[in-house]
Protein backbone atom coordinates (compact mmCIF):
# COMPACT_ATOMS: atom_id res chain seq x y z
CA UNK A 1 0.00 0.00 0.00
CA UNK A 2 1.07 3.29 -0.71
CA UNK A 3 1.14 5.86 2.93
CA UNK A 4 0.00 9.61 1.11
CA UNK A 5 -0.19 12.32 3.06
CA UNK A 6 -2.86 14.56 2.37
CA UNK A 7 -2.06 17.83 0.46
CA UNK A 8 -4.73 20.40 -1.43
CA UNK A 9 -3.86 20.97 -4.84
CA UNK A 10 -3.13 24.22 -5.64
CA UNK A 11 -4.37 23.64 -9.00
CA UNK A 12 -7.89 23.43 -7.89
CA UNK A 13 -7.78 25.79 -4.89
CA UNK A 14 -10.43 27.05 -6.54
CA UNK A 15 -13.08 24.85 -7.26
CA UNK A 16 -14.73 23.32 -3.86
CA UNK A 17 -15.70 24.61 -0.29
CA UNK A 18 -13.11 21.14 0.92
CA UNK A 19 -9.95 22.24 -1.27
CA UNK A 20 -10.49 26.04 -0.08
CA UNK A 21 -10.76 24.93 3.56
CA UNK A 22 -7.45 22.33 3.20
CA UNK A 23 -5.50 25.24 1.71
CA UNK A 24 -6.50 27.45 4.74
CA UNK A 25 -5.76 24.40 7.11
CA UNK A 26 -2.41 23.66 5.78
CA UNK A 27 -1.37 26.98 6.35
CA UNK A 28 -2.90 27.75 10.16
CA UNK A 29 -2.08 24.03 11.14
CA UNK A 30 0.06 25.44 14.00
CA UNK A 31 -2.29 27.59 15.50
CA UNK A 32 -5.11 25.68 15.32
CA UNK A 33 -3.19 22.70 17.16
CA UNK A 34 -2.40 25.09 20.06
CA UNK A 35 -5.70 26.42 20.11
CA UNK A 36 -7.52 22.98 20.33
CA UNK A 37 -5.09 21.99 23.06
CA UNK A 38 -5.72 25.63 25.09
CA UNK A 39 -9.59 24.35 24.54
CA UNK A 40 -8.85 21.23 26.24
CA UNK A 41 -6.96 22.55 28.83
CA UNK A 42 -9.84 25.33 29.87
CA UNK A 43 -12.58 23.18 29.68
CA UNK A 44 -10.49 20.57 31.68
CA UNK A 45 -10.74 22.96 34.36
CA UNK A 46 -13.96 24.16 34.38
CA UNK A 47 -14.86 20.61 34.58
CA UNK A 48 -12.24 19.52 37.08
CA UNK A 49 -13.83 16.80 39.77
CA UNK A 50 -12.24 17.01 43.11
CA UNK A 51 -14.59 14.20 43.96
CA UNK A 52 -14.32 10.53 43.82
CA UNK A 53 -17.23 8.72 41.29
CA UNK A 54 -19.79 6.87 42.46
CA UNK A 55 -19.17 3.91 39.89
CA UNK A 56 -16.42 3.37 42.48
CA UNK A 57 -13.87 2.05 39.99
CA UNK A 58 -11.60 5.17 40.41
CA UNK A 59 -11.21 4.38 43.88
CA UNK A 60 -10.45 0.85 43.41
CA UNK A 61 -7.54 1.67 41.73
CA UNK A 62 -6.64 4.34 44.38
CA UNK A 63 -6.91 1.07 46.86
CA UNK A 64 -5.19 -0.87 44.38
CA UNK A 65 -2.05 2.17 44.41
CA UNK A 66 -2.16 1.90 48.02
CA UNK A 67 -1.98 -1.47 48.61
CA UNK A 68 0.91 -1.96 46.38
CA UNK A 69 3.02 0.30 48.52
CA UNK A 70 1.65 -0.47 51.92
CA UNK A 71 1.22 -4.51 51.54
CA UNK A 72 4.60 -4.91 49.24
CA UNK A 73 5.31 -7.64 48.26
CA UNK A 74 1.58 -9.15 49.32
CA UNK A 75 -0.36 -7.96 47.27
CA UNK A 76 -0.65 -7.84 43.49
CA UNK A 77 -4.02 -6.20 41.51
CA UNK A 78 -5.69 -8.54 39.76
CA UNK A 79 -8.97 -7.39 39.27
CA UNK A 80 -8.22 -6.22 35.73
CA UNK A 81 -5.07 -4.49 33.57
CA UNK A 82 -2.41 -3.70 36.73
CA UNK A 83 -0.25 -1.17 35.02
CA UNK A 84 -2.46 2.10 36.24
CA UNK A 85 -2.68 1.27 39.98
CA UNK A 86 0.93 0.37 40.09
CA UNK A 87 1.72 3.48 38.07
CA UNK A 88 -0.84 5.01 40.89
CA UNK A 89 1.16 2.81 43.78
CA UNK A 90 4.50 4.55 42.23
CA UNK A 91 2.82 8.19 43.03
CA UNK A 92 1.77 7.23 45.98
CA UNK A 93 5.71 6.28 47.27
CA UNK A 94 6.81 9.00 45.87
CA UNK A 95 4.24 11.78 47.38
CA UNK A 96 1.91 10.06 49.42
CA UNK A 97 -1.43 9.84 48.94
CA UNK A 98 -2.60 12.86 47.67
CA UNK A 99 -5.66 12.60 45.29
CA UNK A 100 -6.14 16.60 43.94
CA UNK A 101 -2.17 15.66 42.59
CA UNK A 102 -3.21 12.52 40.88
CA UNK A 103 -6.20 14.53 39.38
CA UNK A 104 -4.22 16.54 38.15
CA UNK A 105 -2.05 14.44 37.08
CA UNK A 106 -4.09 12.80 35.00
CA UNK A 107 -5.63 15.82 33.12
CA UNK A 108 -1.93 16.35 32.20
CA UNK A 109 -2.01 12.36 31.26
CA UNK A 110 -5.50 13.50 28.87
CA UNK A 111 -3.49 16.47 27.25
CA UNK A 112 -0.56 14.37 26.52
CA UNK A 113 -2.64 11.91 24.80
CA UNK A 114 -4.36 14.63 22.65
CA UNK A 115 -1.09 16.12 21.46
CA UNK A 116 0.26 12.48 20.63
CA UNK A 117 -3.26 11.60 18.85
CA UNK A 118 -2.77 15.46 16.81
CA UNK A 119 0.77 14.64 16.00
CA UNK A 120 0.29 10.74 15.07
CA UNK A 121 -2.68 11.83 12.17
CA UNK A 122 -1.94 15.09 11.56
CA UNK A 123 -1.60 15.48 7.67
CA UNK A 124 -2.83 11.46 6.79
CA UNK A 125 -6.24 12.33 6.55
CA UNK A 126 -8.04 15.53 4.83
CA UNK A 127 -8.00 18.45 7.34
CA UNK A 128 -11.67 18.40 6.52
CA UNK A 129 -12.00 14.76 8.53
CA UNK A 130 -9.02 15.16 11.05
CA UNK A 131 -10.03 18.41 12.64
CA UNK A 132 -13.42 17.61 13.19
CA UNK A 133 -11.76 14.81 15.16
CA UNK A 134 -9.52 16.17 16.66
CA UNK A 135 -12.03 18.80 18.19
CA UNK A 136 -14.01 15.76 19.19
CA UNK A 137 -10.84 14.87 21.22
CA UNK A 138 -9.76 18.07 22.46
CA UNK A 139 -13.26 18.93 23.97
CA UNK A 140 -15.65 16.15 24.36
CA UNK A 141 -17.09 16.52 27.85
CA UNK A 142 -17.06 12.28 28.78
CA UNK A 143 -13.30 12.53 27.84
CA UNK A 144 -12.83 15.66 30.33
CA UNK A 145 -14.89 14.41 33.02
CA UNK A 146 -12.33 10.99 32.77
CA UNK A 147 -9.75 13.66 32.46
CA UNK A 148 -9.82 14.83 36.30
CA UNK A 149 -10.75 11.05 37.46
CA UNK A 150 -8.74 8.18 38.68
CA UNK A 151 -10.06 5.56 35.84
CA UNK A 152 -7.83 4.31 33.69
CA UNK A 153 -9.17 6.81 30.59
CA UNK A 154 -7.10 9.85 30.47
CA UNK A 155 -3.99 7.59 31.26
CA UNK A 156 -5.28 5.09 28.51
CA UNK A 157 -5.81 7.59 25.96
CA UNK A 158 -2.20 9.02 26.97
CA UNK A 159 -1.15 5.20 26.03
CA UNK A 160 -2.84 4.92 23.23
CA UNK A 161 -2.04 8.38 21.73
CA UNK A 162 2.22 7.32 22.36
CA UNK A 163 1.01 3.92 20.37
CA UNK A 164 -0.44 5.75 17.27
CA UNK A 165 2.84 8.31 17.86
CA UNK A 166 5.08 5.13 17.27
CA UNK A 167 2.85 3.85 14.99
CA UNK A 168 3.39 6.33 12.73
CA UNK A 169 7.22 6.99 13.02
CA UNK A 170 7.94 3.57 12.38
CA UNK A 171 5.63 3.19 9.03
CA UNK A 172 7.17 6.27 7.68
CA UNK A 173 10.55 5.00 8.45
CA UNK A 174 9.65 1.63 6.39
CA UNK A 175 8.44 3.33 3.49
CA UNK A 176 11.58 5.25 3.48
CA UNK A 177 14.23 2.81 3.98
CA UNK A 178 12.32 -0.51 4.88
CA UNK A 179 12.96 -2.46 8.03
CA UNK A 180 16.71 -2.15 9.43
CA UNK A 181 17.26 -3.86 12.73
CA UNK A 182 20.78 -1.85 13.28
CA UNK A 183 19.74 1.46 12.61
CA UNK A 184 16.46 1.34 13.84
CA UNK A 185 16.75 -0.65 16.77
CA UNK A 186 15.90 2.30 19.33
CA UNK A 187 12.55 3.02 16.95
CA UNK A 188 11.42 -0.23 16.77
CA UNK A 189 12.13 -0.91 21.05
CA UNK A 190 9.59 2.29 21.38
CA UNK A 191 7.30 0.83 19.59
CA UNK A 192 7.69 -2.85 21.21
CA UNK A 193 7.42 -0.84 24.45
CA UNK A 194 4.11 1.05 23.49
CA UNK A 195 2.53 -2.51 22.57
CA UNK A 196 3.27 -3.19 25.95
CA UNK A 197 2.44 -0.77 28.00
CA UNK A 198 -0.88 -0.39 26.20
CA UNK A 199 -1.60 -3.81 26.68
CA UNK A 200 -1.09 -3.70 30.19
CA UNK A 201 -3.01 -0.70 30.69
CA UNK A 202 -6.26 -2.17 29.73
CA UNK A 203 -7.24 -5.93 29.09
CA UNK A 204 -8.89 -5.79 25.95
CA UNK A 205 -6.21 -4.03 24.37
CA UNK A 206 -4.01 -7.04 24.52
CA UNK A 207 -5.42 -7.40 20.82
CA UNK A 208 -2.79 -4.94 20.15
CA UNK A 209 -0.92 -7.62 19.06
CA UNK A 210 -2.74 -9.63 16.73
CA UNK A 211 -3.98 -6.52 15.26
CA UNK A 212 -0.19 -5.19 14.89
CA UNK A 213 0.73 -8.93 13.54
CA UNK A 214 -2.20 -9.04 11.37
CA UNK A 215 -1.44 -5.40 9.30
CA UNK A 216 2.36 -6.50 9.05
CA UNK A 217 0.75 -9.37 7.41
CA UNK A 218 -1.22 -7.88 5.04
CA UNK A 219 1.55 -5.77 4.38
CA UNK A 220 3.82 -8.92 3.31
CA UNK A 221 6.59 -7.22 5.57
CA UNK A 222 7.77 -10.17 7.73
CA UNK A 223 11.01 -8.40 8.98
CA UNK A 224 8.65 -5.96 10.35
CA UNK A 225 6.14 -8.42 11.60
CA UNK A 226 9.26 -10.25 13.74
CA UNK A 227 10.92 -7.22 14.99
CA UNK A 228 8.04 -5.49 16.21
CA UNK A 229 6.84 -8.68 18.03
CA UNK A 230 10.83 -9.38 18.95
CA UNK A 231 10.26 -5.79 20.42
CA UNK A 232 7.58 -6.28 22.24
CA UNK A 233 8.57 -9.55 24.05
CA UNK A 234 11.67 -7.73 25.19
CA UNK A 235 9.53 -5.95 27.84
CA UNK A 236 6.70 -8.38 28.01
CA UNK A 237 8.93 -10.95 29.93
CA UNK A 238 11.16 -8.69 31.38
CA UNK A 239 8.07 -7.78 32.94
CA UNK A 240 6.46 -10.78 33.67
CA UNK A 241 10.06 -12.34 35.48
CA UNK A 242 9.92 -9.05 38.05
CA UNK A 243 6.29 -9.86 38.98
CA UNK A 244 6.68 -13.54 39.51
CA UNK A 245 10.11 -12.89 41.05
CA UNK A 246 8.50 -10.29 43.47
CA UNK A 247 4.96 -10.71 43.64
CA UNK A 248 4.43 -14.55 42.77
CA UNK A 249 1.38 -13.08 40.71
CA UNK A 250 -0.89 -14.59 38.75
CA UNK A 251 -1.68 -12.68 34.90
CA UNK A 252 -4.36 -9.89 34.86
CA UNK A 253 -6.83 -12.27 32.77
CA UNK A 254 -6.83 -14.35 35.39
CA UNK A 255 -8.80 -12.60 38.12
CA UNK A 256 -11.28 -11.44 35.63
CA UNK A 257 -11.46 -14.63 33.48
CA UNK A 258 -13.96 -16.51 35.86
CA UNK A 259 -16.42 -13.51 36.45
CA UNK A 260 -16.87 -12.72 32.41
CA UNK A 261 -17.32 -16.50 31.37
CA UNK A 262 -20.42 -16.32 34.19
CA UNK A 263 -23.56 -15.59 33.36
CA UNK A 264 -24.29 -13.32 35.61
CA UNK A 265 -21.32 -11.55 37.01
CA UNK A 266 -22.68 -11.00 41.09
CA UNK A 267 -24.10 -14.60 41.09
CA UNK A 268 -22.05 -17.73 40.43
CA UNK A 269 -24.95 -19.75 41.02
CA UNK A 270 -26.55 -19.11 37.40
CA UNK A 271 -23.93 -20.88 36.11
CA UNK A 272 -21.31 -20.01 32.82
CA UNK A 273 -22.42 -18.75 29.86
CA UNK A 274 -22.64 -20.86 26.08
CA UNK A 275 -21.84 -20.16 22.44
CA UNK A 276 -24.95 -18.57 22.13
CA UNK A 277 -25.14 -16.42 24.89
CA UNK A 278 -21.32 -15.21 24.37
CA UNK A 279 -23.14 -14.34 20.55
CA UNK A 280 -26.32 -12.68 22.28
CA UNK A 281 -23.82 -10.69 24.17
CA UNK A 282 -22.15 -9.43 21.26
CA UNK A 283 -25.39 -8.49 19.32
CA UNK A 284 -26.60 -6.42 22.42
CA UNK A 285 -23.80 -4.88 23.68
CA UNK A 286 -23.63 -3.80 19.43
CA UNK A 287 -26.87 -2.24 19.81
CA UNK A 288 -26.37 -0.59 23.51
CA UNK A 289 -22.72 1.32 21.77
CA UNK A 290 -23.60 2.35 18.45
CA UNK A 291 -26.88 3.02 18.81
CA UNK A 292 -26.93 4.39 22.28
CA UNK A 293 -23.69 5.28 23.81
CA UNK A 294 -22.02 6.65 20.59
CA UNK A 295 -24.84 9.36 20.08
CA UNK A 296 -24.88 10.28 23.50
CA UNK A 297 -21.19 10.78 23.80
CA UNK A 298 -21.53 13.01 20.48
CA UNK A 299 -24.30 14.48 22.79
CA UNK A 300 -27.16 13.63 20.00
CA UNK A 301 -29.17 11.78 22.42
CA UNK A 302 -29.98 12.01 25.88
CA UNK A 303 -27.65 10.78 28.16
CA UNK A 304 -30.25 9.19 30.46
CA UNK A 305 -31.94 7.07 27.23
CA UNK A 306 -32.50 3.36 27.43
CA UNK A 307 -33.47 3.01 23.97
CA UNK A 308 -31.89 0.63 21.67
CA UNK A 309 -32.21 0.82 17.96
CA UNK A 310 -30.81 -1.89 15.58
CA UNK A 311 -30.89 -0.35 12.35
CA UNK A 312 -29.07 3.13 14.35
CA UNK A 313 -26.43 0.01 15.13
CA UNK A 314 -26.60 -1.28 11.58
CA UNK A 315 -25.90 2.00 9.31
CA UNK A 316 -23.35 2.83 11.78
CA UNK A 317 -21.20 0.02 11.70
CA UNK A 318 -21.83 0.10 7.82
CA UNK A 319 -20.41 3.37 7.61
CA UNK A 320 -17.32 2.69 9.43
CA UNK A 321 -16.36 -0.09 7.66
CA UNK A 322 -16.90 1.32 4.19
CA UNK A 323 -14.81 3.99 5.61
CA UNK A 324 -12.22 1.30 6.23
CA UNK A 325 -12.40 -0.11 3.15
CA UNK A 326 -12.07 3.31 1.17
CA UNK A 327 -9.16 4.04 2.92
CA UNK A 328 -7.59 0.36 3.05
CA UNK A 329 -8.13 1.30 -0.81
CA UNK A 330 -6.37 4.57 -0.70
CA UNK A 331 -3.39 3.15 1.01
CA UNK A 332 -3.23 4.92 4.25
CA UNK A 333 -1.73 2.56 6.64
CA UNK A 334 -1.75 4.02 9.81
CA UNK A 335 -5.55 4.43 9.52
CA UNK A 336 -5.41 0.80 8.37
CA UNK A 337 -3.30 0.05 11.08
CA UNK A 338 -5.66 2.29 13.92
CA UNK A 339 -8.96 0.57 13.02
CA UNK A 340 -7.62 -2.97 13.12
CA UNK A 341 -6.59 -2.36 16.40
CA UNK A 342 -10.01 -0.37 17.41
CA UNK A 343 -12.28 -2.95 15.57
CA UNK A 344 -10.48 -5.74 17.74
CA UNK A 345 -11.21 -3.96 20.65
CA UNK A 346 -14.62 -3.19 19.92
CA UNK A 347 -15.56 -7.18 18.75
CA UNK A 348 -13.75 -8.15 22.26
CA UNK A 349 -15.41 -5.96 24.55
CA UNK A 350 -18.97 -6.70 23.19
CA UNK A 351 -18.18 -10.16 23.00
CA UNK A 352 -16.95 -10.22 26.93
CA UNK A 353 -18.61 -8.11 28.94
CA UNK A 354 -22.23 -9.22 30.42
CA UNK A 355 -24.55 -6.46 28.83
CA UNK A 356 -25.30 -5.06 32.36
CA UNK A 357 -22.32 -3.48 32.64
CA UNK A 358 -23.49 -1.11 29.41
CA UNK A 359 -20.85 2.02 29.78
CA UNK A 360 -20.17 5.00 27.28
CA UNK A 361 -16.71 4.66 28.59
CA UNK A 362 -16.31 0.95 26.83
CA UNK A 363 -17.08 2.55 23.35
CA UNK A 364 -15.38 6.42 24.40
CA UNK A 365 -11.67 5.25 24.14
CA UNK A 366 -12.49 3.60 20.63
CA UNK A 367 -14.75 6.99 19.17
CA UNK A 368 -11.70 8.84 17.65
CA UNK A 369 -10.96 6.11 15.25
CA UNK A 370 -14.59 5.31 15.00
CA UNK A 371 -15.31 8.80 14.34
CA UNK A 372 -12.45 8.77 11.40
CA UNK A 373 -14.33 5.67 10.02
CA UNK A 374 -17.33 7.48 9.26
CA UNK A 375 -16.15 11.48 8.48
CA UNK A 376 -14.07 9.37 5.82
CA UNK A 377 -17.35 7.24 4.51
CA UNK A 378 -19.09 10.71 4.82
CA UNK A 379 -16.47 12.65 2.72
CA UNK A 380 -16.54 10.10 0.25
CA UNK A 381 -19.73 10.40 -0.14
CA UNK A 382 -20.06 14.15 -0.65
CA UNK A 383 -16.42 15.06 -1.96
CA UNK A 384 -18.18 16.68 -5.06
CA UNK A 385 -19.46 19.74 -6.51
CA UNK A 386 -23.45 20.36 -5.86
CA UNK A 387 -24.74 20.07 -2.49
CA UNK A 388 -22.52 17.43 -1.49
CA UNK A 389 -19.73 19.48 0.52
CA UNK A 390 -22.88 21.48 2.37
CA UNK A 391 -24.38 18.23 3.80
CA UNK A 392 -21.18 17.24 5.13
CA UNK A 393 -20.64 20.78 6.61
CA UNK A 394 -23.88 20.38 8.32
CA UNK A 395 -23.12 17.10 9.88
CA UNK A 396 -19.60 18.24 11.14
CA UNK A 397 -21.12 21.27 12.28
CA UNK A 398 -23.66 20.01 14.35
CA UNK A 399 -21.20 17.00 15.34
CA UNK A 400 -18.64 19.84 17.03
CA UNK A 401 -21.59 22.16 18.22
CA UNK A 402 -23.48 19.43 20.12
CA UNK A 403 -19.83 18.44 21.64
CA UNK A 404 -18.80 21.86 23.12
CA UNK A 405 -22.15 23.13 24.38
CA UNK A 406 -22.30 19.74 26.14
CA UNK A 407 -18.75 20.64 27.58
CA UNK A 408 -19.59 23.90 28.51
CA UNK A 409 -22.56 22.93 29.96
CA UNK A 410 -21.25 20.63 32.25
CA UNK A 411 -18.60 22.68 33.17
CA UNK A 412 -20.27 26.07 33.78
CA UNK A 413 -22.73 23.65 36.49
CA UNK A 414 -20.04 21.90 38.09
CA UNK A 415 -17.91 25.18 38.56
CA UNK A 416 -19.46 26.19 42.13
CA UNK A 417 -19.25 22.63 42.89
CA UNK A 418 -15.45 22.31 42.54
CA UNK A 419 -15.23 25.59 44.11
CA UNK A 420 -16.34 23.77 47.32
CA UNK A 421 -14.59 20.75 47.81
CA UNK A 422 -11.25 22.79 46.89
CA UNK A 423 -12.34 25.43 50.08
CA UNK A 424 -12.81 21.54 51.69
CA UNK A 425 -16.34 20.49 52.18
CA UNK A 426 -15.09 17.52 50.12
CA UNK A 427 -18.57 16.20 50.16
CA UNK A 428 -20.54 19.14 48.29
CA UNK A 429 -21.72 17.89 45.27
CA UNK A 430 -22.58 14.47 46.54
CA UNK A 431 -26.73 13.46 46.52
CA UNK A 432 -27.57 12.56 50.60
CA UNK A 433 -27.37 9.45 50.43
CA UNK A 434 -23.88 9.18 49.19
CA UNK A 435 -23.01 11.69 51.56
CA UNK A 436 -24.28 10.03 54.46
CA UNK A 437 -22.13 6.34 53.19
CA UNK A 438 -19.19 8.13 52.85
CA UNK A 439 -19.32 10.32 55.98
CA UNK A 440 -19.97 6.80 58.15
CA UNK A 441 -17.15 5.49 56.16
CA UNK A 442 -14.99 8.74 57.49
CA UNK A 443 -16.61 7.80 60.80
CA UNK A 444 -15.37 4.32 60.95
CA UNK A 445 -12.04 5.19 60.79
CA UNK A 446 -12.50 8.07 63.36
CA UNK A 447 -14.25 5.76 65.86
CA UNK A 448 -13.80 2.09 65.51
CA UNK A 449 -10.56 0.20 66.12
CA UNK A 450 -7.61 0.04 64.08
CA UNK A 451 -8.51 -3.74 63.91
CA UNK A 452 -11.59 -3.90 63.24
CA UNK A 453 -12.70 -4.77 59.70
CA UNK A 454 -16.25 -3.25 58.34
CA UNK A 455 -18.48 -5.09 55.44
CA UNK A 456 -18.90 -2.57 53.17
CA UNK A 457 -20.84 -2.52 49.38
CA UNK A 458 -18.40 0.30 47.96
CA UNK A 459 -15.67 -0.87 49.89
CA UNK A 460 -13.08 0.92 47.56
CA UNK A 461 -14.97 4.27 48.13
CA UNK A 462 -15.04 3.87 52.36
CA UNK A 463 -11.25 3.14 51.74
CA UNK A 464 -10.76 6.83 50.46
CA UNK A 465 -13.01 8.85 52.63
CA UNK A 466 -11.60 6.37 55.12
CA UNK A 467 -8.55 7.33 55.35
CA UNK A 468 -7.17 4.16 54.13
CA UNK A 469 -8.80 1.98 56.25
CA UNK A 470 -9.72 -1.22 54.68
CA UNK A 471 -12.89 -2.22 54.42
CA UNK A 472 -14.54 -5.92 53.16
CA UNK A 473 -16.10 -5.59 50.27
CA UNK A 474 -19.45 -6.93 49.02
CA UNK A 475 -20.64 -7.08 45.90
CA UNK A 476 -23.13 -9.86 46.11
CA UNK A 477 -25.27 -11.72 48.00
CA UNK A 478 -23.22 -14.44 50.00
CA UNK A 479 -24.24 -17.64 50.69
CA UNK A 480 -27.81 -16.96 49.84
CA UNK A 481 -30.38 -18.86 49.95
CA UNK A 482 -32.23 -19.91 46.52
CA UNK A 483 -35.37 -19.92 47.94
CA UNK A 484 -35.37 -15.88 49.38
CA UNK A 485 -32.53 -14.70 47.61
CA UNK A 486 -31.50 -13.75 51.22
CA UNK A 487 -28.24 -15.33 52.86
CA UNK A 488 -28.69 -17.90 54.62
CA UNK A 489 -27.75 -16.47 58.34
CA UNK A 490 -25.60 -19.06 59.93
CA UNK A 491 -23.76 -19.52 56.67
CA UNK A 492 -23.16 -15.48 56.17
CA UNK A 493 -21.94 -15.35 60.07
CA UNK A 494 -19.78 -18.39 59.86
CA UNK A 495 -18.39 -16.63 56.31
CA UNK A 496 -17.81 -12.88 58.27
CA UNK A 497 -16.29 -14.99 61.27
CA UNK A 498 -13.45 -16.40 58.93
CA UNK A 499 -13.11 -13.78 57.19
CA UNK A 500 -12.72 -11.42 60.31
CA UNK A 501 -15.11 -8.94 59.60
CA UNK A 502 -16.25 -7.70 62.86
CA UNK A 503 -18.55 -4.77 61.72
CA UNK A 504 -21.11 -4.56 58.33
CA UNK A 505 -21.97 -1.13 57.33
CA UNK A 506 -25.94 -0.75 55.57
CA UNK A 507 -26.36 2.19 53.50
CA UNK A 508 -29.47 3.52 51.36
CA UNK A 509 -27.73 4.04 47.78
CA UNK A 510 -30.31 5.02 45.44
CA UNK A 511 -30.83 2.45 42.77
CA UNK A 512 -31.46 5.99 40.62
CA UNK A 513 -29.34 8.66 41.84
CA UNK A 514 -32.28 11.21 40.57
CA UNK A 515 -35.29 9.70 41.99
CA UNK A 516 -34.67 8.83 46.17
CA UNK A 517 -37.80 6.89 45.96
CA UNK A 518 -37.09 4.33 43.38
CA UNK A 519 -35.42 2.15 45.82
CA UNK A 520 -32.21 1.73 47.24
CA UNK A 521 -29.17 -1.17 47.04
CA UNK A 522 -29.77 -3.74 49.35
CA UNK A 523 -27.32 -5.89 48.88
CA UNK A 524 -25.82 -6.11 52.45
CA UNK A 525 -29.72 -5.91 53.68
CA UNK A 526 -30.18 -9.17 52.13
CA UNK A 527 -27.43 -10.50 53.95
CA UNK A 528 -27.82 -8.15 57.33
CA UNK A 529 -31.89 -9.06 57.29
CA UNK A 530 -31.68 -12.93 57.94
CA UNK A 531 -29.17 -12.54 60.46
CA UNK A 532 -30.90 -10.18 62.56
CA UNK A 533 -34.50 -11.85 62.18
CA UNK A 534 -32.96 -15.52 63.40
CA UNK A 535 -30.04 -14.30 65.77
CA UNK A 536 -31.46 -10.36 66.88
CA UNK A 537 -28.29 -9.81 69.40
CA UNK A 538 -25.67 -10.52 66.78
CA UNK A 539 -26.33 -7.38 65.60
CA UNK A 540 -25.41 -4.57 67.66
CA UNK A 541 -26.30 -0.87 66.48
CA UNK A 542 -22.87 1.44 67.39
CA UNK A 543 -23.28 4.29 64.82
CA UNK A 544 -26.08 5.85 62.44
CA UNK A 545 -25.09 9.19 59.54
CA UNK A 546 -28.11 11.16 58.63
CA UNK A 547 -31.55 11.35 58.87
CA UNK A 548 -32.91 10.36 55.87
CA UNK A 549 -31.34 7.98 53.65
CA UNK A 550 -29.16 7.23 55.96
CA UNK A 551 -26.17 4.70 56.94
CA UNK A 552 -25.61 3.22 59.69
CA UNK A 553 -23.16 0.66 61.09
CA UNK A 554 -23.89 -2.50 63.04
CA UNK A 555 -20.51 -4.45 65.47
CA UNK A 556 -21.55 -8.38 64.63
CA UNK A 557 -21.32 -10.11 68.35
CA UNK A 558 -20.05 -13.74 67.33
Amino acid sequence: MENKKAQPSAANASTTPFIKFETWAAKNERNIFYTLLGLCLFLSLISFNARISEAHDDALYLEGGWRFVHEFPNYFYTQNAPLYPLFLGLLIKLMGFKLIVFKLISVVLNALGFVLFFKAFKGRLPYMIFLPVAFFHASNYLILYYASMTFTEAFYFFLQGLFFFTAAKVIDVLDKNGPQLKSQYQLWLMFGLSMFLISTAKSSAIVVIPAVVLYFILQKNWKALGYSLGAYLVFKLLYEVIVKSIWAAQNQFAGQSKILLQKDPYDISKGNEDAAGFITRFVENTNLSLSKRFYQILGWRDENSVEVYGLISLITLSLMLFGFWKLYKKGNKLLVLATLFSGAQLVLSYLILQTRWDQPRITLVLMPVLLMLILYAFYAFTNNKGIGPTIYLVVVVMMCGSVLLSSLKRGTKNIPIVKKNLQGDKYYGYTPDWQNFLKCSEWCADSLPASSLVASRKAPMSFVYGKGKKFFPIYSVIKKDSATNQSNPDSALAFFKEKKVTHIMLGTLRLDPNNPGNGFINTVHNIAAPIAEKYPQKLKLVHIEGQFEEAAVYEIVY
